[in-house]
């Protein structure tokens, strides 16, 4: 998984998938991929994945990198990381 821990708060690396059926996180190998139900037009895709993920840690989420990309650096304030890596493992679709 690739989370990495700062000062500011846990630094979470995704990959999205849009147009997608249902909400989903799932982990391959090492990389956490997430399937949006919404259309990457005018930041739907980027509100839902926040919205979701607020609702799943709980805290404030903000997207530090990866606006208009597939690839994005989301961070997590003010909860550990190993409460984040708990979480994420709950909600784990694994892809084998």
């Amino acid at each position: 998984m690739n989370l990495k821990e700062t000062k500011n708060g846990i630094i979470v690396e995704v990959f999205v998938k849009t147009n997608q059926p249902k909400f989903k996180v799932k982990l391959e190998g090492n990389e956490i991929i997430v399937f949006c139900t919404e259309e990457p037009v005018r930041g739907k895709v980027n509100k839902e994945l926040i919205k979701e993920f607020s609702k799943l840690f709980r805290v404030k989420i903000e997207m530090i990198s990866g606006l208009t990309s597939k690839q994005k650096l989301l961070i997590i304030r003010d909860i550990s990381k190993s409460n984040v890596e708990t979480l994420l493992h709950t909600c784990f679709e694994r892809i084998k």
